[in-house]
């Protein structure tokens, strides 16, 4: 008998985002729902995120995979940051495998063949975080390619992952969204008939363009603010982002600090009256000085508990 169903099956989600050096791949990861990083390039340092640390060798990094997979409640979206380091590492394993100092020691063919069926092992071992209920996104570089079309005169620039062109096949085919991730700029005649390039809007860029590669199976408009707001119906059941207050507030509930700690330090910097209530501090002295610089202010506090600022 066949067991034929219908409708939309709820799953996790496997997404893949790129893009060019400072345009914000690790920070969008980030706004992910409870991410845990595999940050390979330490991109994240300067987040307050959760890591897996110490991952150097291919082996590891599958080891830690099926562990997420194997790991109820660790977290809800595993991020991998970035996908061209681990093809390095790849690398280095088949390299270890074959006893050679370098890939290119290699027949062509049999060394990327090789590679690409290592590779897969990765994705396979993602798999099973994305069946065990957890979302899995991939971060890549963004690399620039000179492009000729067989039956076109004439080639163009497009950006592609920064994989090798056995990799960056396997990725594109086994994600549910790629994300092109680049700043909009718009090019404009001046008054002294010349060009200039003006702008920089971050954009999330969601389906294929003969400039670069994107795609998704959700219906998205072609582009997109970068952020999370745009994509988070995809998630399933997102939490409301917290306040600015209720965010410094969770804070300091983490670290035990009371409200009248921070209203002394706040007063000895100079920023406001030792009397004048967190409550009314305006949002934008909590989030430009307060919560980015948390971490100091904590500590400042929690080391010297007695100190007057």
């Amino acid at each position: 008998m066949l067991n034929i169903s219908r409708g939309i099956i709820p799953t996790a989600k496997r997404v893949v985002i790129y893009g060019p050096e400072g345009v914000g791949k690790t920070s969008l990861a980030a706004e992910f729902p409870q991410s845990l990083f595999i940050d390979l390039e330490r991109g994240s340092e300067t987040m307050d995120v959760n890591r897996i640390n110490g991952i150097t060798t291919w082996t590891e990094l599958i080891r830690a995979v099926l562990e997420v997979a194997n790991t109820p409640d660790c977290c809800k979206t595993l991020v991998i940051d970035t996908l061209d380091y681990a093809e390095r590492l790849a690398v280095e394993k088949v390299c270890a495998d074959n006893n050679i100092k370098s890939i290119e020691s290699m027949p062509y063919g049999k060394a990327y063949t090789i590679l690409g069926e290592t590779f897969q092992k990765l994705l396979d071992a993602c798999d099973k975080v994305r069946d065990s209920g957890k979302h899995v996104l991939l971060i890549a570089h963004a690399k620039m390619r000179k492009f000729e079309q067989p039956d076109e005169q004439g080639s163009y620039d497009r950006w592609e992952t920064k994989l090798s062109r056995q990799v960056a096949p396997l990725v594109k085919e086994w994600c549910d969204l790629l994300l092109f991730l680049n700043f909009k700029v718009t090019v404009i005649k001046t008054d002294k008939n010349t060009v200039k390039g003006v702008g920089g809007r971050r954009i999330m860029y969601t389906n294929h363009h003969p400039c670069w590669d994107a795609k998704n199976r959700f219906n998205l408009p072609d582009e997109l603010d970068l952020g999370f707001e745009g994509i988070a119906h995809i998630f399933g059941d997102v939490p409301k982002p917290l306040s600015p207050l209720e965010e410094l507030r969770k804070r300091m509930d983490d670290d035990g600090i009371s409200d009248l700690e921070i209203q002394k330090l706040v007063s000895a910097k100079g920023h406001f009256s030792e009397d004048t209530e967190i409550n009314d501090y305006p949002v934008d002295f909590i989030k430009g000085w307060l919560l980015p610089n948390w971490a100091a202010i904590s500590r400042d506090i929690l080391d010297n508990p007695t100190a007057p600022f």
